[in-house]
């Protein structure tokens, strides 16, 4: 199970709305050293992720939850994603290249296949968008930031 800690944003009707800030992804950052992800993170524009989830209980702004998701549909998302328009690009390429045998027919089967890919990602992702495996789930539920008061003395 892939985790991650978000913040609520707002919860209203049964849906909570969650902000998950990136991190990198060996953690190195944090120290500022390493491999120099930081820097290459700094150069790239300040991202953040949004995502509703239904959750049945009333989740306050500024609350911490734990989002999952299964490593198994991450993984098919991802092939799905990636490896299908790469298909079509090689297909169409292939295809075009023994009926044609020219390069500028080459080059736009390759194009039309990998246009082709993604039109199939597109129509398989979208009858597989309301599975509930392939949602993130709510793991676990942090504290209220209302609900821890520290006493100055």
């Amino acid at each position: 199970m892939m985790k991650e800690w978000a913040t609520v944003i707002s919860w209203k009707n049964g849906v909570a709305l969650l902000r998950c800030e990136p991190h990198s992804g060996c953690g190195s950052c944090n120290a500022r050293t390493g491999c120099g992800s930081h820097l290459l993170n700094e150069l790239g524009p300040e991202s953040e992720h949004q995502l509703k989830i239904a959750i049945s209980l009333p989740l306050e702004p500024g609350q911490k939850v734990e989002v999952g998701i299964s490593e198994g549909s991450l993984l098919r998302s991802a092939a799905l994603v990636y490896l299908t328009p790469l298909v079509g690009l090689i297909a169409g390429g292939d295809l075009f290249q023994t009926l044609f045998i020219t390069d500028a027919f080459t080059a736009l089967g390759a194009i039309s296949g990998a246009g082709l890919g993604f039109l199939l990602a597109r129509v398989i992702a979208s009858k597989i968008e309301g599975q509930s495996t392939y949602q993130p789930a709510i793991l676990q539920i942090g504290l209220p930031p209302t609900a821890i008061r520290i006493q100055q003395e």
